[in-house]
């Protein structure tokens, strides 16, 4: 049966009182009402129920209007919950995409492009960089990505030949800034997940499991 709009108004304002009933528990341990370990865990209780209702809404809002809500809320219930600090004064950003190469000749013309364009090669320089991008494959996924940033690329993936997989962007508090070069050996090995502050994913899968949109 088809949603009504009755009931996005009625998901919106239960979404309202959960928004409440969060911001409420976030105050009472922050003035030191009850327990430390009591107000934790009203607080936790309440950001899964304001994560439940804002999916309820998100979902009929889109079933009825076809629109969406500009926000996620990073689910929790039955996985690790956020324990690192309550006003994060550091954040370390872990991002992932997947490609598919798909049109190989069209990469390998846009990095040939790109190496015509360089100002900073000339003469017998320019035409061996211009030759290893347009036979090598590896040549010209480096010239490429070496010369637009993630998001660039991203946005204009089909100019390169390439297909979008599955992309997760993680934001996690971190205690303190590291020094130049510290963790460039392994950038993703040490994600503490219970210091995961949001999570962003997209993927097909989305889709095919029919858990609505892909935001």
């Amino acid at each position: 049966m088809q949603p009504t709009a009755a009931e996005v108004r009625a998901a919106a304002d239960a979404l309202k009182n959960a928004i409440d009933r969060h911001l409420e528990a976030i105050e009472r341990r922050a003035t030191g009402q009850g327990a430390d370990t009591d107000a934790e865990a009203q607080v936790y209780t309440a950001f899964n129920e304001m994560a439940a209702a804002g999916e309820v809404y998100d979902e009929l809002l889109y079933d009825v209007y076809d629109e969406v809500t500009p926000f996620e809320v990073p689910a929790t219930e039955g996985g690790t919950g956020y324990a690192g600090p309550e006003r994060p004064e550091y954040l370390s950003v872990f991002m992932r995409r997947d490609y598919v190469v798909v049109d190989p000749r069209r990469l390998r013309g846009q990095a040939q492009r790109v190496t015509e364009l360089d100002p900073e090669t000339s003469g017998a320089e320019a035409a061996g960089a211009h030759e290893a991008a347009g036979g090598s494959l590896h040549a010209a996924l480096g010239v490429i990505f070496g010369e637009f940033d993630p998001d660039e690329i991203a946005t204009r993936h089909k100019e390169f030949g390439l297909e979008e997989g599955d992309a997760t962007l993680w934001v996690a508090a971190a205690d303190e800034p590291v020094e130049p070069g510290e963790w460039l050996a392994a950038p993703f090995e040490a994600v503490d997940a219970e210091r995961v502050i949001c999570r962003f994913d997209i993927s097909d899968a989305f889709d095919e499991e029919d858990l609505g949109p892909v935001r």
